[in-house]
C-alpha cells in the first residue's frame, strides 16, 4: 500500500474532466492537467494502454442532477495518448478528447464536441490530508489512498480515493469536488485494463 504514495499525483483532483463541472457543463481540464502531469513525474511517464476504460456515475447539486462519464484511452501515437471522455448529464452530452504527452503528462491538445479548446493552467494544488483507506462504490470495494486537496488559486477542495493498480488511467475510484453547482460526486461503476 505504501507504494501508492509515490503515485499520489494521480489524486491531484480527479481524472474526470467533469469533476469541476460548471453550470454550462463545459469541460474544465485543469484537474486532468494537474493529475496527469504529476502522475508522469511520479512514475517516469504515463504508462497507459489503448483500450483502458473507466466509467463513473456523476451527481451534482446533492443528486438532483445525475449523469455518467465513460472514459477510454483511444490511441497511442508513440509520443502521446489520446484519451476520450463521453459525458451525459441529464441529456446534456459532451465529448472531450485530450492528447497527452506520454513523458510529461501535459495536455497538448483538447477538443470538446469536436471544437479545439485552450488548455487551462492547472493551478497549484496543496494536499491537506492523505492516508490509507478503504472505499466501497458500485464497482466494488477497494483498498486505496484518500487525499484531501485544495486548489490554491480558488480555494476549492477535492476529496479523492485512488488506486492506480486497480483502476486504469489516474486510478480514481471516488471523488467529491467543489464546483459552481455545489459538490460534484463521481463514483466508479466499472473499470477495465486493456491487455498489453
Amino acid at each position: 500500500m505504501t507504494k501508492f504514495f509515490g503515485l499520489i499525483a494521480s489524486a491531484m483532483v480527479a481524472f474526470s474532466v467533469s469533476s469541476q463541472a460548471r453550470a454550462d457543463y463545459q469541460v474544465d481540464v485543469a484537474a486532468l492537467q494537474a493529475s496527469t502531469m504529476l502522475e508522469a513525474k511520479a512514475t517516469a511517464g504515463l504508462n497507459w494502454t489503448v483500450g483502458d476504460k473507466a466509467s463513473y456515475a456523476l451527481k451534482l447539486m446533492g443528486g438532483m442532477i445525475k449523469g455518467t462519464s465513460n472514459n477510454i484511452v483511444r490511441e497511442d501515437t508513440g509520443t502521446h495518448y489520446w484519451m476520450v471522455q463521453d459525458m451525459d448529464l441529464m441529456g446534456q452530452k459532451q465529448k472531450a478528447e485530450a492528447m497527452l504527452n506520454k513523458q510529461t503528462g501535459a495536455i497538448e491538445k483538447l477538443l470538446v464536441n469536436g471544437q479545439e479548446q485552450k488548455v487551462p493552467d492547472a493551478g497549484e494544488q496543496e494536499i491537506l490530508e492523505m492516508k490509507e483507506a478503504n472505499v466501497t462504490v458500485a464497482a466494488g470495494t477497494y483498498d486505496c489512498i484518500y487525499a484531501k486537496i485544495k486548489n490554491k488559486s480558488d480555494g476549492k477542495i477535492t476529496e479523492a480515493w485512488i488506486n492506480p493498480q486497480a483502476v486504469p488511467m489516474t486510478g480514481m475510484i471516488k471523488a467529491i469536488a467543489d464546483s459552481q453547482l455545489g459538490k460534484v460526486e463521481q463514483e466508479l461503476t466499472s473499470a477495465e485494463f486493456a491487455k498489453k
